[in-house]
């Protein structure tokens, strides 16, 4: 067929012109019937669901399902709008794009051929002759690349919302389920839903926040003080473990080929420590040591306490710890990691819609701040923002973390318990002598008939001489073991606080009822405040909770009948671990290298004679 025989798109933006740009007609499909072949589809496709949906749900459950007029229709049009709308105008554009491509193509091929005749044998050898620039037809196939691959970006783009608005009417609720997939749900340190305070009745606040841990990281992040002798003995270690590998994949390949059995779990991990010494040791003062196989100790000795930046008085550009520090920087192994975590989620949330108004990147601390909004009042923002915060820790910022947030617990605690104090000063003074207002009036009244009646004939301790261990805000805590001291998770603590927060709002209510004294006004507002303050800090996240690695710690503001922005994050979120994390990978199910019945020698087949 020659390049005249292919159909030629007219210049035009047009829907139903066949092959206009936008158009969802194409005259590659020769003229079929689009609409009654999605109408199949779609007829199909909700039969299915309402199939599935009768033969799992009870009946009064379907009933309320087809309040609001029938599932079916919902389904089909939900279908329809998105499957339609968003598949054919792509394949169509991708259909008209490609046949303009391949008629341009042969146009080049026949004029190139016509003009002269060429032997087929003289064109092959000037293909192969000519090198990666000539004679090859790699831009085509590059553009044809591209254009699938935006193709697929936006399919696979429109398939995660399609099954997140999905799954979203089948609950017919929001909870953690909706952010993040099965394979990554481990990752969530913490996920909460709570009514707005502003807008309780319309209105969600949620936080959630992701912990990744280095181990699962697929480009390594390094902080930016971090010395060059760490960064060159992780190098040496990371190809120590590689080397180690292989060796123990030669191991199980030689034990098949024996016809030996495999090695199992902890028979793998075993070797690997019984062959580190084959690679290293622990001898620092011999320069011919193992360690010093890859680098030598000379320039291991030059790297001690070299930072990202050398002072500029001592800086001598043809000293070797300069020229060291300058290879280590050119392979911007330093900065690859966290610079790719940061493009990253920048770019997706560009391309899922989610701009950004405000975004901070704090590049030497390893932390990045992107608002949708620049305005951090409250009251100016609308019902739908985010706030996202990428941050990177290490075990020596989450030891000082820890140490920080037991003291501003221990703060609150403080305070808490010196209002509590002063509230109780205070209900005490407006106490009548002699009258009995509580139990602990009646009890100091009876005292002395108790001890006289009863305790001397039982010879029992009298009540008040018994220690008390039960303060009758919270049960007595049981005694940390050494797990639980480093690893604090202060549940006993903060519902402590919480429950004194609580009564001390109900004692001044039943203190002073109707009546509002200034003691009562100044009681109250501090209590308010310090009300306020300790349920933003128990928003936060316990650092006790974090491993090294990223924090990514979004907070999401969002109508509860809407949801557009907790639906956007969520294919945010999902599409940002895929390409950052490598996810949980159990050993045990990665440990087979290959099995007898794929190592065959009639696999490779060849046409040459066998070898003599």
């Amino acid at each position: 067929m020659g390049a005249i025989d292919l159909p030629k798109s007219p210049n035009v933006f047009h829907p139903e012109k066949p092959s206009a740009v936008g158009s969802r007609n194409s005259l590659a499909q020769e003229y079929r019937d689009q609409q009654a072949e999605v109408q199949l589809l779609l007829e199909e496709e909700t039969n299915k669901v309402i199939h599935h949906l009768t033969a799992r749900l009870p009946k009064d459950v379907l009933e309320r399902l087809d309040v609001m007029g029938g599932l079916k229709e919902k389904l089909y049009n939900y279908f329809n709008q998105n499957y339609q709308n968003m598949f054919n105008r792509y394949m169509v554009t991708t259909e008209d794009e490609m046949v303009k491509k391949i008629r341009n193509y042969i146009d080049k091929e026949e004029t190139k051929v016509l003009t002269r005749y060429t032997p087929k044998e003289i064109a092959d050898l000037l293909d192969a002759v000519g090198g990666a620039d000539k004679f090859n037809t790699g831009e085509v196939e590059k553009s044809i690349v591209n254009m699938y691959g935006h193709l697929q970006g936006h399919i696979q783009r429109g398939v995660n919302e399609l099954e997140t608005k999905t799954n979203s009417i089948l609950r017919q609720k929001t909870d953690t389920g909706a952010f993040v997939r099965g394979e990554n749900a481990y990752s969530i340190v913490k996920c909460a839903f709570k009514d707005n305070q502003g807008k309780p009745k319309t209105v969600t606040d949620v936080k959630l926040s992701i912990n990744i841990l280095d181990s699962e990281l697929i480009s390594p992040i390094f902080h930016y003080q971090v010395t060059v002798e760490y960064i060159v003995k992780d190098l040496i270690a990371k190809h120590i473990i590689e080397s180690i590998d292989k060796l123990i994949e030669e191991i199980k390949d030689k034990r098949i080929d024996d016809q030996k059995e495999e090695l199992s779990d902890s028979e793998i991990i075993f070797t690997k420590l019984s062959k580190i010494e084959n690679f290293t040791d622990d001898v620092t003062d011999n320069p011919k040591a193992k360690r010093y196989n890859y680098v030598a100790k000379a320039l291991m000795d030059r790297l001690t306490d070299l930072r990202a930046e050398i002072d500029p008085e001592d800086f001598d550009a043809l000293k070797i710890r300069e020229n060291i520090k300058k290879i280590v920087d050119m392979e911007n192994i330093r900065n690859r990691g966290f610079n790719t975590s940061i493009n990253s989620i920048t770019s997706i949330l560009d391309t899922s819609r989610m701009g950004y108004q405000y975004i901070e990147n704090l590049k030497n601390g390893r932390e990045v701040i992107i608002r949708e909004y620049e305005d951090t009042d409250s009251a100016n923002l609308p019902d739908e923002r985010y706030q996202i915060t990428l941050r990177y820790f290490d075990n020596a910022q989450l030891l000082e973390d820890r140490k920080a947030y037991d003291v501003q617990l221990k703060s609150f605690e403080t305070e808490i318990q010196h209002l509590w104090d002063i509230l109780e000063v205070t209900y005490q003074g407006m106490k009548s002598g002699g009258k009995v207002e509580d139990f602990d009036d009646l009890a100091s009244q009876k005292k002395a008939k108790i001890q006289k009646l009863i305790k001397e004939q039982s010879g029992e301790p009298l009540y008040e001489d018994i220690a008390k261990v039960w303060d009758e805000v919270s049960f007595v805590k049981p005694v940390e073991t050494e797990v639980e001291k480093s690893n604090r998770t202060y549940i006993y603590e903060k519902d402590k606080v919480r429950a004194k927060i609580i009564l001390m709002r109900n004692r001044m209510i039943k203190m002073y009822d109707y009546l509002y004294p200034i003691e009562r006004r100044v009681m109250e507002e501090r209590l308010a405040w310090l009300e306020s303050e300790y349920f933003r800090f128990d928003y936060m996240i316990n650092p006790y909770h974090l491993q090294p690695g990223i924090l990514l710690d979004i907070d999401i503001t969002s109508i509860k009948r809407k949801k557009y922005t907790l639906d956007a994050m969520a294919n945010v979120l999902n599409e940002f671990l895929h390409g950052v994390s490598k996810g949980f990978h159990d050993a045990a199910f990665a440990s087979f290298s290959r099995r007898r019945s794929t190592v065959r020698d009639d696999i490779n087949q060849s046409f040459s004679a066998p070898a003599e």
